[in-house]
């Protein structure tokens, strides 16, 4: 009887971590896993989140997207050595660390037009290659 036990016990357990570990974010199907494809999906919503009026509607929900996406990506690929050597993935992660501290740090002010003209400059050669 104890043997029967443990092993419902031990089931329970594994589908409980596959549950929880199968509990994702939204942002997670934005990548694909494909560095290329995610640079610039990753470039595309930070572009929105910059370029959106401050008085627009949706500019809180963009900037939350962006840092979300900003998390996920940093998070799958700073770990790929394949990824980390490009000099497109350390241009992204200092353009990422950038806007990322600035939503850390002043999240109700709106980006310096110092850190946009900065991000604007770097997009462009983080072209996933």
């Amino acid at each position: 009887m104890k043997k029967y036990i443990s092993r419902l016990l031990a089931l329970v357990l594994v589908a409980a971590i596959t549950l929880v570990g199968c509990a994702g974010s939204s942002t997670t199907a934005l990548l694909t896993g494909n560095y290329s494809q995610d640079t610039l999906a990753v470039v595309d919503s930070l572009r929105t989140a910059i370029l959106l009026p401050e008085d627009a509607p949706e500019k809180i929900e963009a900037q939350g997207q962006a840092r979300e996406i900003i998390n996920e990506f940093i998070a799958r690929y700073r770990r790929d050595n394949s990824v980390t050597t490009l000099g497109s993935f350390t241009t992204m992660r200092t353009a990422l660390n950038a806007l990322a501290g600035h939503y850390s740090s002043y999240p109700n002010r709106p980006i310096p037009d110092k850190l946009k003209q900065r991000l604007e400059l770097e997009f462009p050669t983080t072209n996933g290659a």
